[in-house]
This record gives structure tokens, sequence and C-alpha cells, in this order.
């Protein structure tokens, strides 16, 4: 099954720019998307379930964020979960609309797939201790988890882990997104839990083709000025039925692209 995650910078602005046509070219059977930027009365129809090449309904289920035009995130789905949790169970970033997971728990399978929007530290050092405040609550949550279930964890960590995951790493050692503490907090992670970063699993060597994210400024998309900030983070067991990856650059929908990954299991 093919899985993509994407951060939208906004549901209805990457609408307007095809995002949902295109999905309509892909086999894709699970997408998950952060940054809606939209409360619920702000999305249409055509937003809340999409359609795949073979016109099959995506049913998307979000996390919004109590500020209007901020955050949130969704999880769409062909298959129906045998139960959808909304939020970390924590109040402060639960009302940024940071998490959504669904469950599919059936003949002895148990499958989770998570859509989760990390925050961002580059405002400043507010934001950046909220940040690290963040990655405190949801690494014993991703922790206790792993020992749990199978699952795959998509989304916009706004960590990219090695010097490989951005252009200019060296002039970027200082800022959010590549501090040390950021980049050790991801690698605990990964060895804590056995997570695997599957991108990176199966392209160990990509470089500029794997970027997913190019600051608006300049012209750091047209120079490829980029990071690898978007991921797709599966427990083993998924990991190793991951046959494909690619990020989607022919058209632009956002100053993210998507990533997708196929995967050889079923829902």
């Amino acid at each position: 099954m093919r899985i993509i995650t994407a951060n939208l910078n906004g549901v209805r602005s990457a609408h307007t720019k095809g995002f949902f046509d295109w999905l309509q070219t892909q086999d894709c059977e699970a997408l998950g998307v952060q940054e809606l930027k939209a409360q619920d009365a702000d999305m249409s129809a055509e937003m809340k379930v999409a359609l795949n090449q073979h016109g099959k309904r995506l049913e998307g289920d979000f996390h919004h964020a109590e500020k209007k035009g901020y955050s949130g995130v969704g999880m769409y789905t062909v298959a129906k979960p045998s139960e959808t949790i909304v939020g970390l169970g924590n109040a402060t970033f639960d009302a940024e609309g940071r998490w959504i997971e669904k469950r599919f728990d059936h003949n002895g399978v148990r499958v989770s797939l998570i859509s989760a929007y990390f925050p961002s530290g580059s405002s400043g050092d507010e934001r950046q201790a909220a940040k690290y405040a963040f990655l405190d609550v949801v690494y014993p949550h991703l922790l206790a988890l792993s020992k749990e279930r199978e699952f795959i964890l998509m989304g916009d960590l706004n960590i990219a882990h090695h010097p490989i995951d951005l252009k200019n790493w060296k002039g970027n050692l200082k800022n959010s997104g590549f501090l040390p503490e950021e980049r050790a907090w991801l690698t605990q992670l990964l060895e804590s839990t056995g997570l695997v970063d599957v991108y990176r699993h199966l392209y160990p060597d990509q470089g500029d083709e794997a970027y997913t994210w190019w600051s608006q400024r300049g012209q750091a998309y047209a120079k490829n000025v980029g990071w690898r900030i978007d991921y797709q983070l599966a427990t083993p067991g998924l990991a190793q039925t991951a046959k494909h990856a690619f990020v989607f650059k022919d058209q632009r929908f956002s100053d993210h692209a998507p990533l997708g990954v196929d995967y050889d299991f079923t829902l």
C-alpha cells in the first residue's frame, strides 16, 4: 500500500494549487497531512474526503488547532479504523492540533497510522522551549506505543537528523531544526524504540534528492537549498515491508513536498 505524508501549509491553499487533483493520480491508501491552518467549517467536502486514482474514498479525520489559521493535522484512509485518537492527552499541545492516530485492530493485527506536526522553534527562544517541551511529551508516548503495537509516524518533525539531510549543515549548527540537542533526541528515539527512518533506510546516500522543505526566502527552491524534515518512521515489522519511497517535486503545493512510501502490507 502507498502511504503519503504532506505538510500542506494550508489545506485551502494546497487545494487551489491542485493537491487533491494530484492525489487522484496516486494509488494511495493512506494520507497524513500537516498544517491544515483551517477549522472544520473552513473545509469543503472535497478536502475532507479525498479520492485516489481508483476512485476509492480516503475518509479524513482531523485535529484542528484552537487558534484559527494555525497548525492542525489530518489522517485520511481507505480502510475504516477501529479507533481514532485525537491528541496526545496534553492540554497545551492538543490545543495546537498536532496529533491524530488511526488504529486498525482486526484479525490479530494491531497497526496505527499517525499524522503529527512537531513545533518549529525558528521564531525565537520561547517557541524553541515549547519545541523541547513537546519532545519531552511525545518521547515516552512513542516509547510506550512501540511496545504495544506496530505503527507508522508520519509528518513534519522539524528536525534534520544528519548533515546529509540539509544543504548548508555547517551554517545551521546553531539554528533550530539542526541543533545538537534536537538531533540527539531523534537518535535516542530511533535507538530506544527501534523505529526506522524508512526513506533513509531505503536510500542511505541520497542527499539533494531527499529534501522535503525549502525556505520561501531567496531562491532556496530554485537552488535546491533544502532540508529533509518530513518523515515516515515505522516500527521494524512494517519498515521491513517498505519497497520504494519518493519525494514528489514535479508540482508545488506548498513549501514542502509530499513524501510517499510503498509498503507490502494491507490494513
